[in-house]
């Protein structure tokens, strides 16, 4: 017989499954009735899952120079992915995953540059958590296509690719910091510096996307629902840089960057009637294709404030003869050095503060005499009228260029010293683009013309202009009449006998500029000493008259020889970038042809008499010399079919040699004359013979010994 406590257990217990069984079906019919789960829709999360969705590819807009070369696009690259998910296989006798990881690795990881090891522990891993697919990060990204071809030709089973755009630079370190470079990440692409960076905006691209319902395989359903949201491109960027200037001053710079090994080089080339940049660049400059380690990311030319040395004094006396207060050609003063009071530091000129005398202010130009800028400031103009003019000129501001990262440097201009060492150069800092857009005016008839770089951005579905870069005046400082004054001084620096820019004559165009010479300072160390250590730089302008460029060029602490100028080479850049670029403009040449250097090829007068030869000789060269007493020529220096310039030096060597007095020889003048008598050479100095070891008239001994002093010809 069962005890009464049985029943009641019995009955307790089917009560409970009763009310189980009643709270399980009332939550089915509930969710069956609502199709909803603690507020999700049952409806929509099994949609969701079974909803596959993939992104559409847009491409970033390109960046064209001026003439439309393509300065930067997309380029396809391909990720690499292994699915590891074996159901995702319908046909064992062809697997859609990979089946053997070990051998895929061992096949695959060479050409990929991974170890295999690796490889097989990510492809186990994710076979291990139920993964679908893996990647093999960076390794596995921005394949190119040769090598993705490579890698299907293995026919390894469950490898796949997925296209994604990399950003990518022909033309290499071409403008780089103009450009800049923009970097991909998540799939998306965006810009870190330059133009990339600052149009960023227009050249963003939108993916589009589709989205369909699939099985559990991922094959589509018959009634898919798909959606589909169009991708959209950039718009495309078309810069002022004219890819032949560019091509010009690149190759002119990567040369003396070889050649002198600089710590910096700051070059830009500019439409003065506009303001249009054609061309700019620096060195160290880098790859953006490459980015790995890179000495300067910074675009020194807008963001590198510095001392600029003379190159300021075209703004002190362009301020001088606007404000009438100059008397170029008429007035002397003392050149050498200056005091304002007794106790107040001297200023000095350049030749260690000799001076050249008496000089009027046009020859204090020529010869970038501090001094004269110094006396401009402060007794002609006046520290208060001249802050005005640099603040009329834009120096106290930025240039307004449309680049990323413009800097203004700082004016230093409170107590009397730092007024008028301003005026020259020292104390006050400026960059190289706030030092151009003054000049503009200058080159441009007193207008003072915008920097820029966007000439117009366009629709990359329809060609549509949607913005346009514009020429703007910014200031009107100076007069039509006070331009043209101060380009002619600008031109005796390059033409005059006591210039400071001899060295930068152009052959066919006639040349305005300004030397510069600017000490290097460290906080607290004071100015650097050494002939290396300053920033050597040119502001130019061509043709005088009617500038078609404007150029800058500055070139820090470049190590020369005992016997090369700080000079030669910012020269050398303004001489080939200008001569190059205004032949290419199609400028018509604005020099005389009797004013023109040329070459003719020496002829052969060594069967002659000296005399003969001598009349031969100088029907073509004004600068031949005899070497001796002798009635015949024995050899000439250069040798014979030698192209040399017509004021160069010809060397007529006798029967009878004699040393000749060598003062105003160049280096190489004296070292081919010891060359050709198996002479021994010492040299002191740098520049043109100043003196000599063997008296003039000697008799010229083989395996003698010539020690020669030179000094710099006139220069800063």
């Amino acid at each position: 017989m069962k005890s009464p406590n049985t029943h009641r257990g019995a009955a307790l217990l089917i009560l409970i499954f009763s009310f189980m069984f009643l709270l399980i079906a009332g939550r089915f019919l509930y969710i069956e009735t609502t199709a909803t789960v603690e507020g999700v829709d049952l409806e929509k999360w099994a949609k969701d899952v079974r909803t596959s969705s993939y992104e559409i590819d847009a491409k970033r807009g390109k960046i064209f120079d001026k003439n439309g070369m393509v300065l930067a696009y997309d380029r396809p690259t391909y990720k690499l992915y292994a699915i590891v998910d074996p159901d995702y296989t319908t046909n064992p006798e062809e697997p859609n995953h990979v089946t053997n990881p070990e051998e895929t690795a061992s096949r695959l990881a060479p050409l990929l540059d991974m170890e295999a090891s690796d490889m097989v522990e990510t492809l186990k891993n994710g076979q291990e958590n139920d993964r679908f697919q893996v990647e093999f990060g960076a390794k596995g990204r921005q394949i190119s296509q040769e090598k993705m071809e490579e890698i299907k030709e293995l026919e390894l089973s469950g490898i796949q690719f997925e296209e994604e755009a990399k950003r990518y630079y022909p033309n290499g370190l071409f403008a780089s910091h103009v450009i800049g470079f923009a970097r991909t990440d998540d799939g998306k692409i965006s810009g870190v510096t330059g133009i990339e960076k600052q149009m960023e905006k227009y050249l963003q691209e939108k993916k589009g996307t589709i989205k369909y319902e699939r099985d559990k395989y991922g094959t589509k359903l018959l009634d898919p629902n798909q959606v589909m949201t169009e991708p959209d491109d950039g718009e495309d960027v078309h810069l002022t840089l004219d890819q032949k200037i560019q091509t010009f001053l690149e190759d002119a710079m990567s040369q003396v960057d070889d050649q002198y090994s600089p710590e910096k080089i700051m070059a830009a080339v500019m439409d003065p009637d506009t303001g249009e940049i054609l061309a700019m660049s620096n060195r160290p400059s880098y790859n953006p294709n490459d980015i790995g380690e890179v000495d300067n990311w910074y675009n020194d030319l807008i963001s590198y404030p510095f001392e600029p040395g003379s190159t300021m004094k075209i703004f002190t006396w362009a301020s001088a003869i606007e404000e009438g207060v100059y008397n170029g050609d008429s007035e002397l003063f003392k050149s050498g050095t200056y005091k304002v009071t007794e106790n107040s530091q001297t200023i000095s000129d350049h030749n260690n503060g000799q001076g050249w005398g008496m000089i009027s202010y046009d020859e204090g130009f020529q010869r970038s005499s501090n001094v004269a800028a110094s006396k401009l400031v402060y007794e002609k103009l006046g520290p208060t009228k001249f802050r005005q003019y640099l603040s009329a000129f834009n120096l106290t501001d930025k240039s307004g260029i449309d680049l990323p990262g413009e800097l203004t440097g700082k004016l230093v201009y409170e107590r009397p010293i730092e007024q008028i060492t301003t005026g020259f150069g020292q104390g006050s800092t400026f960059t190289p683009i706030q030092l151009m857009t003054a000049a503009t005016s200058v080159a441009n008839g007193g207008k003072i013309m915008q920097p820029y770089m966007l000439s117009e951005i366009t629709s990359s579905e329809t060609g549509e202009v949607i913005k346009e870069g514009k020429p703007e005046v910014i200031g009107e400082p100076i007069s039509e009449d006070t331009a043209k004054k101060v380009r002619d001084l600008m031109g005796e620096v390059v033409t005059s006998e006591n210039g400071t820019g001899q060295s930068f004559k152009l052959d066919d165009y006639s040349l305005a500029g300004k030397t510069g010479t600017a000490q290097i300072s460290e906080p607290g160390k004071g100015y650097l000493s050494g002939r290396n250590n300053y920033v050597f730089s040119f502001m130019g302008m061509a043709p005088k008259d009617d500038p078609e460029l404007l150029m800058y060029v500055a070139v820090k602490q470049p190590d020369l020889e005992p016997t090369e100028l700080g000079s030669e080479p910012v020269s050398y850049i303004i001489r080939t970038v200008m001569e190059n670029s205004l032949h290419y403009l199609d400028i018509q040449p604005d020099k005389e042809e009797d004013t023109k250097v040329s070459q003719h090829k020496l002829p052969d007068v060594t069967e002659m008499s000296t005399r003969n030869a001598e009349n031969e000789l100088r029907k073509t060269f004004s600068n031949v010399e005899i070497i001796g007493d002798g009635e015949n020529v024995e050899e000439i220096l250069p040798a014979p079919g030698t192209k040399v310039l017509e004021n160069q030096r010809i060397m007529v060597i006798t029967d009878k040699p004699k040393m000749p007095d060598l003062t105003g020889y160049s280096l190489r003048d004296v070292h081919r004359l010891a060359e050709h008598f198996d002479m021994n050479i010492e040299t002191m100095g740098n520049g043109y013979v100043k003196s000599q070891s063997i008296a003039e008239g000697s008799k010229i001994k083989e395996n003698g010994y010539l020690v020669v002093e030179l000094s710099p010809p006139e220069t800063e």
